[in-house]
């Protein structure tokens, strides 16, 4: 244990002034079986500082072939080791300049003990949440509908929320959004992707049940739907198309449902597209209108992210493309989209980028990164910055 004595020689050698420093000298010494495998150091920002001291807790998440992510209650971020030249030194019950308090006029040590040391700590970056897996996890026993007489549900692959969250990078609030997204539900405690057709299948049950009715879109009542629809399918299934396809609202008591007409013309067209390889555009866009509800009206905008138009094959042609079928890497997703197309605007690729972009970041940077622009007939067009294997 140093002496005050020896404090002052010390700075005497180093050719220090002790009135240039603090009145508290700190001597620091090794505490026993100290290692720099006892901690680790992790970086926060005042968000998630805040986070930490409000009680709240951090969970690291990801399986054995993948990169581990930290997730708070709403936000994702990526965990990677940050070296340092410096050796971090953990001193419980050190203060810093600023916490000290000094009223006494002559120096005086204090002791303090090391409980460890590192010299790299955990960096965290806020990241786009890792979603596609989810979807690839419930596609492995989509929802058709209840079993029928005498059949057996399959009862495998199937998730809870708290399954879920321990197997997808991503925060509860993030899960949720995108459940809601894709459109899943909650039966029997799983969550559940509905089959395509089946989806579909309810679809149509609302919209020929409005039809019939002849009620304006903007104001379907649900108990009615309810009631003539359940002896078709289950009540809570009816619903939930009401819920994917529409707005929920309330009226002197009585729950009524907004169909979403872009919402409604997506679905149709997604069905028809899901089948065929090429559609020709004029024909397309002419059982598009014929195939949604008499009153609702098809635009190609409300096609952003599931279709491909291509205007210079002759005749014009239309395709399946959706956006949650491309890679998650930014990298990979370029590469992806280059292999499928040489040539691209950027009104056409935006949809397909769009997700990409992190906070503040906009398109145009994405292109600027990860495309060369050039001019085709007055038109920028994009194409890739290396050679694409096809």
């Amino acid at each position: 244990m140093r002496t005050l004595e020896e404090v002052r020689a010390t700075l005497q050698i180093a050719k220090l002034k002790e009135e240039d420093l603090q009145k508290t000298i700190h001597c620091l010494s090794f505490g026993p079986n100290v290692s720099s495998a006892d901690y680790c150091l992790m970086e926060l920002d005042d968000t998630l500082c805040k986070h930490i001291e409000a009680g709240q807790s951090l969970v690291i998440r990801g399986d054995k072939d993948e990169h581990a992510v930290v997730c708070s209650d709403d936000k994702t971020y990526s965990l990677k080791i940050a070296d340092t030249s410096n050796l971090l030194l953990f001193l419980p019950g050190c203060r810093t300049p600023d916490q000290l308090t000094d009223t006494e006029d002559s120096s005086h040590v204090v002791h303090a003990q090391i409980w460890g040391f590192c010299n790299s700590y955990w960096e965290l970056r806020k990241q786009r949440p890792r979603l596609k897996k989810l979807k690839r996890l419930l596609m492995e026993n989509p929802y058709e509908g209840p079993a029928l007489g005498g059949q057996q549900e399959n009862t495998e692959n199937r998730y809870t929320m708290q399954d879920l969250l321990e197997r997808i990078q991503a925060s509860e609030e993030e899960i949720r959004t995108h459940l809601e997204t894709i459109h899943a539900c909650q039966i029997d405690g799983y969550w559940r992707v509905l089959d395509f057709d089946y989806e579909m299948k309810l679809l149509g049950h609302v919209t020929q049940l409005v039809d019939s009715e002849s009620w304006a879109f903007s104001r379907v009542p649900l108990q009615t739907s309810l009631d003539e629809l359940a002896p078709l399918e289950p009540r809570e299934m009816i619903e939930h198309c009401l819920n994917c396809y529409g707005k929920r609202y309330t009226e002197n008591g009585e729950v009524f449902y907004a169909l979403n007409e872009d919402k409604v013309c997506w679905g149709i067209a997604l069905m028809l597209l899901h089948n065929a390889v090429k559609f020709n555009l004029k024909e397309f866009q002419e059982v598009w209108q014929q195939s949604v509800p008499e009153g609702m009206s098809t635009r190609l905008d409300q096609l952003k992210g599931i279709a491909l138009l291509d205007r210079t094959s002759r005749p014009e042609t239309i395709c399946l493309l959706r956006v949650e079928d491309l890679p998650e890497d930014t990298v990979e997703r370029f590469n992806h989209l280059f292999t499928l197309r040489e040539k691209w605007t950027e009104e056409d690729i935006t949809p397909y980028i769009q997700d990409l972009c992190g906070e503040k970041q906009t398109t145009g940077a994405l292109l600027t990164k990860y495309a060369r622009s050039s001019m085709q007939n007055g038109i920028k067009v994009f194409n890739s910055r290396r050679p694409v294997a096809t």
